[in-house]
């Protein structure tokens, strides 16, 4: 298991905010090193703000642009690999169109875009990301800038994975640790014999650490001042057979994952998840990257596990579309169609969803592609089902879709 993250959040117009920025990154340095020495290696640490619609007028190119800039350098000075300025808000539809450009002028910036509000999808919204993901995908040759931008659908501050990471207006400043642990219930599965004991044995080692790692967190927090929200551990994979969680899934008895009996075996480690006795913060879900994941870009290139797989499988558990490689000229209407289902099910199933999707220019599906990135393996192309909606899905109305009442 190593840490994947840890994520600082503060909101930049707050009073003081140059000091709370000093404090998270002296925690940030500290923490790199207490859980190192601990055995536990941090890989990376970030920073998330509130929306930045919250902070710049979304009017305003160059407000907005000359904002990214500023607080990207301030980050970095500050020593964080990463910086979230959060999501574009339904409220304010103007912050959408500011994404690609803001993803063009920045490096290290990661941005979201709501899909949800109040409960329900807001078909202009679910339109909007559409349009940025079909926009940011003709930024590099290679489509590469819609890493760091994925549509949100129900999805709460405080979470510290990104791009889903922001900071909640007017809450104190805090940290949060991402873990990543696929590696954790590949090891669990393969010393079980029965399903009982591979719970058992998965959910011992994730409690055994997080109880290692809270007095060590909670010290950091009390020293510098600031809050500690808790731990996701969504089982995040990174491309390696040993830290492969769709590997983990099918050591469960799948012939290969995205076959019939791959959704009840996501639902199991995702009950297995839910049991667990930690400080939650984030999905704490199942994290289903196609592109981190060894397994995962194996089955999609072999055409065995499909976009509706991934679909399906956000029923039960995890935290949505993440990593899809699709065809190049996918349009923004077909990209739409396929982040409405994704919001759809979020509000209906009452629980937080993303959908990271990344269209490859030039690409078709069952092309290889060819990603040089440390945190990527390679795999193809896959095939987007969707056409343009047509008629009253085609409108800018709210869809109110609450979750269905238990008799």
């Amino acid at each position: 298991m190593k840490i994947r993250s840890v994520t600082g959040f503060y909101d930049p117009g707050a009073a003081r905010a140059g000091y709370t920025l000093a404090r998270l990154s002296a925690l940030a340095q500290a923490a790199q090193a207490t859980f190192g020495s601990a055995g536990y290696p941090v890989q990376t640490l970030r920073l998330a703000t509130v929306p930045f619609p919250l902070m710049a007028p979304t009017c305003c190119d160059d407000s907005a642009l000359n904002l990214v800039r500023t607080l990207e350098g301030e980050a970095t000075r500050a020593g964080f690999d990463y910086l979230s300025l959060g999501p574009a808000l339904p409220e304010e539809p103007q912050s959408y169109r500011l994404i690609p450009q803001m993803l063009a002028e920045t490096q290290r910036c990661f941005f979201g875009g709501l899909m949800t509000r109040s409960g329900a999808v807001d078909l202009a919204a679910v339109r909007a990301c559409g349009q940025v993901i079909a926009e940011a995908a003709r930024l590099t040759a290679d489509g590469f800038a819609n890493l760091r931008f994925a549509a949100l659908a129900n999805v709460p501050a405080g979470g510290p994975f990104f791009p889903a990471a922001y900071h909640a207006a007017r809450h104190p400043a805090g940290f949060a640790l991402a873990l990543e642990a696929a590696d954790v219930a590949l090891q669990a599965f393969d010393a079980a014999s029965t399903l009982a004991e591979a719970q058992q044995n998965l959910l011992a080692a994730l409690e055994r650490a997080t109880g290692e790692l809270l007095p060590l967190a909670e010290a950091l927090a009390l020293r510098h001042k600031v809050n500690f929200a808790g731990f996701d551990i969504s089982l995040a994979p990174f491309p390696g057979e040993l830290t492969s969680l769709g590997a983990a899934l099918e050591r469960l008895g799948l012939p290969a994952l995205g076959w019939a009996g791959s959704t009840a075996a996501a639902a199991f480690l995702a009950s297995t998840l839910d049991r667990g006795n930690w400080r939650r913060a984030g999905f704490n879900g199942l994290m289903l990257p196609v592109l981190e994941d060894s397994t995962l870009a194996a089955r999609a290139a072999e055409g065995v596990l499909t976009a509706k797989d991934l679909l399906l499988f956000s029923t039960v558990c995890g935290a949505g579309l993440d990593t899809l490689p699709l065809p190049g000229d996918s349009s923004p209407e077909q990209l739409s169609a396929l982040l409405l289902d994704v919001a759809a099910l979020a509000c209906r199933l009452n629980k937080p969803l993303t959908a990271r999707l990344m269209p490859v220019p030039g690409k078709q599906a069952g092309e290889q592609t060819s990603f040089v990135f440390d945190y990527f393996v390679n795999s193809r192309v896959m095939a987007l089902p969707a056409q343009p909606l047509r008629a009253l899905l085609a409108g800018d109305a709210l869809l109110p879709l609450p979750p269905r009442p238990m008799n």
